[in-house]
């Protein structure tokens, strides 16, 4: 595991849910090396994913970007050491998708 504390950037997430996700992170790191990024996001989203449902997001890694839309109350950026864990459960704006659609009516063979 890497040495250090998690050092949490931005969260909107309840406190015990910003535990689960340090303590899955800690966890991972026991399990994967630390050049099995992709490994250990993998672990920490299948855990969320059978603790509060499926939908969840994670990016582990030292250099990425993001821009991310999530559901309210489920997003975490933290570190742990020089590596970077980004959790979130996505979300989609349901009434402008339904615009995009146009009803079977309306569509001509």
């Amino acid at each position: 595991m890497l040495e250090g504390k998690a050092v949490v950037n931005e969260t909107d997430m309840l406190q015990t849910m910003q535990q689960d996700a340090l303590d899955l992170a800690a966890k991972a790191l026991d399990i994967f090396d630390i050049t099995e990024p992709t490994e250990i996001a993998q672990f920490i989203k299948k855990e969320f994913d059978e603790s509060y449902g499926t939908g969840w997001q994670c990016i582990v890694g030292t250099d990425f970007g993001s821009f991310v839309t999530h559901s309210q109350g489920c997003f975490i950026h933290f570190l742990i050491g020089s590596l970077a864990f980004l959790v979130f459960r996505g979300t989609a704006n349901l009434a402008a998708e339904a615009n995009r659609i146009p009803p079977l009516e309306a569509v001509k063979a």
